[in-house]
């Protein structure tokens, strides 16, 4: 009680210290976002409180009658430009406690509610204990957990994860410098209440923080499936990143991904393609190379992607996904920022016609600041999609619907981590 009284203080103190300066008629102290929200962490940190969180939403249009107001791609992991093309609402809490024990032990909980369109579930939800005698720098958890390596954001695909399902692991085994983490899951989430989908099972590491050259680094991940499937075999999946900072130039950074799976193992580290209400679903050997590059130089910042994905059905057509794309963002002026985003993408399947589906966004963005990755940001977008007569053959029933090659979406949207 008396800790708890101690930090509640330090956060009291500089109220009252305000409100003495004001009586004294003495000019009010400044106090930047950056700063305040720093100050408010440290003091949650203190206490052993995390909250962490996404958020976005906003009105949504599109040119038309009953066309859909996001949601135009091919269907591919690197075919959606998010820019102007999400039309939904998705939110996410993150609410950790950590106690500590005495002899460098702690244990915690973390627990991250999701609404998405207005149906609620839980991405983890998971407990850890650290510090042990035997294994001090280790941290043991059971539980539903992912651990998120990298993204590309302008797709919004975490290309190397390991899945939000029920299981346990190890975080922190150094090899070197570098660092591992061990797991194994089921296929029980909270989402499906813990079913036990193929009777599937997965073990995943990762291995972080391999130095390879001057401002490089270098990112191992490994997935093993097993389980009883009908269509197709249980599957591993293999990858590697490598990030470089200061790529060719200063602030530009770059990031390779090489990955490769079988059966029903994601290219991610994930499960792919369990039963879905009773029904079989078939595995497939993948393969995907992506190249991203990021930047802010100045006003100027941005990100972009090139890259290509081959997925071999175990039951079906191979198809292979192609993708080019970008999006800047300039500083105008404080706090507004002018974006723009081009995605080309194709699908090429056996024996069918190529399918091609392109994208431009332009939007006007306020944020704190003019840099490419500052939240809160809250845009207004106008979005044109273009596509060909066989990508529209093969989506009738989505956003193709009566045979139609072109759509015009508008909306206001507001993003925000924190």
């Amino acid at each position: 009680m008396r800790t708890k009284t101690i930090n509640w203080l330090w956060i009291l103190l500089p109220l009252a210290w305000h409100i003495q300066a004001r009586a004294d008629d003495a000019p009010a102290p400044q106090i930047s976002a950056e700063q305040l929200s720093g100050a408010v962490k440290k003091a949650l940190d203190d206490m052993g409180f995390q909250f962490d969180g996404y958020l976005r939403s906003g009105f949504y249009g599109s040119a038309g009658d009953n066309r859909p107001k996001g949601q135009y791609q091919l269907g591919g992991d690197l075919q959606h430009y998010r820019l102007g093309n999400e039309g939904d609402t998705y939110i996410e809490f993150g609410v950790g406690k950590k106690w500590t024990l005495g002899n460098g032990v702690s244990w915690g909980a973390y627990v991250m509610p999701t609404i998405y369109n207005g149906k609620t579930s839980a991405s983890q939800v998971y407990g850890y204990i650290s510090g042990l005698e035997f294994a001090p720098n280790l941290t043991l958890w059971a539980g539903q957990r992912y651990h998120r390596i990298q993204d590309i954001h302008i797709l919004d695909n975490w290309l190397m994860q390991d899945g939000d399902n029920y299981g346990a692991g190890v975080d922190g085994i150094a090899v070197g410098k570098a660092r591992l983490n061990l797991s194994v899951s089921s296929s029980g989430s909270y989402a499906n209440d813990n079913a036990s989908l193929n009777n599937a099972r997965r073990a995943n590491f990762q291995l972080t923080g391999i130095a390879t050259n001057p401002g490089g680094k270098l990112t191992l991940t490994g997935a093993a499936i097993g389980g009883d499937f009908a269509i197709g075999k249980p599957g591993a999946a293999l990858g590697l990143l490598h990030n470089q900072k200061d790529f060719l130039a200063a602030g530009l950074n770059n990031s390779l991904f090489l990955q490769t799976s079988t059966g029903h193992a994601s290219l991610s580290g994930q499960f792919y393609n369990l039963d879905n209400n009773g029904a079989a679903q078939a595995g497939a050997r993948q393969n995907r190379i992506a190249d991203v590059l990021d930047w802010q130089r100045g006003r100027f910042g941005g990100q972009a992607v090139l890259g290509w994905q081959t997925v071999a059905p175990d039951n079906a057509a191979k198809y292979r996904d192609a993708t080019l794309g970008g999006r800047l963002s300039y500083g105008v002026a404080a706090n507004v920022k002018l974006l723009t985003e081009i995605g080309l993408t194709s699908r090429d399947t056996d024996n069918q016609p190529l399918q091609r589906l392109n994208k431009a966004t332009l939007a006007v963005a306020f944020s704190p600041n003019t840099d490419f990755w500052t939240r809160p940001e809250l845009r207004v977008y106008a979005s044109h999609f273009t596509w060909n007569d066989a990508a529209a053959q093969a989506n009738l029933s989505g956003f193709a619907v009566g045979g139609r090659t072109h759509a015009t979406t508008l909306g206001v949207q507001i993003e925000a981590w924190w």
